[in-house]
C-alpha cells in the first residue's frame, strides 16, 4: 500500500511543474537575460560608488568645519566648560 502512494506522489509531480503559468525568466532570450543582469549590476556599483563619494564629502565639510571652529576664538570661549578650578 505504501509504494501505492509512492506511485502517486511521483506521477503527480509533473503534472504540478507543467500546470505553471510562464515567469517572464522563462520566455526572454537568455543573452537577453544575462545582459540586464550586467547592466543591473553596473547600476547598483555605481550607484554605492557615489554614495561612497557623497559620504566623503559630507566628511571633509565637516572636518573642514571643525577646523575653522577650532580657530575661532569666540565658539571656543562659548563652549568651553567654566570650571576653573580643575586646572589649578
Amino acid at each position: 500500500m505504501a509504494a501505492k502512494h509512492n506511485r502517486r506522489r511521483t506521477e503527480a509531480a509533473p503534472n504540478r511543474n507543467e500546470d505553471k503559468p510562464a515567469t517572464l525568466k522563462d520566455l526572454l532570450n537568455p543573452e537577453l537575460l544575462e545582459q540586464l543582469k550586467k547592466t543591473s549590476a553596473e547600476l547598483k556599483a555605481s550607484e554605492a560608488q557615489q554614495r561612497e563619494q557623497e559620504r566623503l564629502e559630507r566628511e571633509a565639510a565637516k572636518k573642514a568645519e571643525q577646523k575653522r571652529l577650532d580657530n575661532d576664538f569666540e565658539h571656543l570661549l562659548n563652549n568651553s566648560k567654566m570650571d576653573w578650578h580643575k586646572y589649578k
